[in-house]
């Protein structure tokens, strides 16, 4: 049994997948790993690069681009990661996710894992993301996308009142970049998770095709009892939507992952004039398709 098993999700960032994966093989390794690549049928040579030059590293390639969470999905169900209370004893003892676009200095997998070992409570732990020109990754440390959460973000309460702990909670503004601290959620560029915590929540959630599936998996795995831990004494950098950015599909599918959510954890408790509203601003954000999505009996 290994004690990380890092997950890298690919598609179209075949020179910044190279650089990732410089610094991954290159990091320290006092705890034993296992690292898999899962490519999304890239069509930029990703793949055909990574067995030329890391023959090292465990290649899976899919057919089609099948979405985050489902590519996730392959790599831990290839570490022994089956599905809720469904985990083998080969497992690692720790799951991490790490976006293809993100360099990670030489102790980043032993500090993350040393700090995770210390507190048993711990079920996901995420380091301090800088962008390349060293400032904030605003993801790394989330609240949870509650109605009156996002209404706050939306409206922009949380850029004029960033240090207020009930309107800054969108990106937890009110905690300082270096201090250690307790969040909703961190964010999956660099996720690593306990294996009793996917134990007991389950994989990502497929329904997603991308965004919000790392804020359900942190939702569910709070739910579960862990504990979820900014630990910015480690810090990596992130290009950021490195792939995304390619897709027209991406901001339509930032909105439906909203919409999907917040089905799956608020509209139960929603009073009716509220979620009419949310409704609302999300057909105007997500457009004409979006529409469709909201009238769809068979969305989460």
């Amino acid at each position: 049994m290994h004690d990380l098993g890092i997950v890298i999700l690919n598609w179209n960032t075949r020179d910044l997948l190279r650089r990732c994966l410089q610094t991954v093989t290159e990091a320290n390794a006092h705890f034993s790993r296992r690292v898999i690549l899962v490519d999304n049928a890239s069509n930029d040579g990703s793949a055909e690069m990574v067995r030329e030059e890391f023959p090292e590293i465990e290649l899976i390639v899919n057919d089609d681009n099948i979405g985050y969470p489902a590519g996730n999905n392959v790599g831990l169900r290839a570490l022994g990661y089956l599905d809720k209370g469904s985990v083998l004893e080969t497992a690692p003892r720790y799951a991490l996710l790490l976006n293809p676009d993100t360099e990670v200095p030489p102790n980043a997998f032993d500090d993350m894992t040393a700090y995770m070992d210390a507190d048993p409570e711990v079920g996901i732990a995420g380091p301090k993301i800088v962008l390349p020109d060293g400032s904030l990754d605003k993801a790394c440390k989330r609240g949870f996308p509650t109605p009156a959460v996002s209404i706050y973000h939306f409206l922009g309460l949380s850029k004029l009142f960033p240090n207020n702990p009930k309107f800054g909670r969108y990106n937890m503004t009110f905690i300082a970049p270096d201090q250690e601290a307790e969040v909703d959620s961190v964010v999956g560029a660099y996720m690593q998770i306990r294996r009793g915590a996917i134990a007991d929540a389950g994989l990502l959630d497929e329904a997603f095709f991308m965004y919000a599936e790392d804020l359900d998996w942190a939702y569910r795995i709070k739910n579960a009892g862990w504990k979820v831990m900014y630990h910015p004494q480690v810090q990596i950098t992130h290009v950021k939507r490195a792939a995304s950015r390619q897709s027209k599909k991406a901001q339509f599918e930032f909105w439906r992952a909203m919409l999907i959510f917040y089905r799956k954890h608020y509209e139960a408790t929603t009073p009716v004039w509220l979620h009419s509203l949310i409704m609302m601003g999300l057909l105007i954000k997500g457009g004409r398709n979006m529409w469709t999505e909201i009238r769809s009996p068979a969305a989460p």
